[in-house]
């Protein structure tokens, strides 16, 4: 996916900042955002013809997936926050 590397990347960041719960839901809101981007050019490409319906929906799908599980680490922080 191409949003696929910003949002690993922004989740590291967020890890490295589970200390504290303020940063952790900032980077968290960031891969969401990336995430909502990538749903996005996933419309596009669709509608350009760039690629077909099967793959569109398998990866429209994921990105589903992945925004439903982030919706829960945000709602849930403290699970997943470092214990002190």
């Amino acid at each position: 996916m191409a949003g696929e590397p910003q949002i690993l990347a922004r989740i590291q960041l967020g890890e490295a900042k589970r200390s504290y719960k303020a940063h952790f839901i900032s980077k968290l809101t960031d891969c969401d955002g990336e995430n909502s981007e990538t749903e996005t050019w996933l419309d596009y490409a669709r509608d350009c013809g760039y690629m077909d319906e099967n793959s569109f929906f398998r990866l429209a799908d994921e990105c589903k997936s992945i925004g439903a599980m982030l919706g829960a680490m945000m709602s849930k922080p403290e699970s997943f926050l470092k214990k002190k």
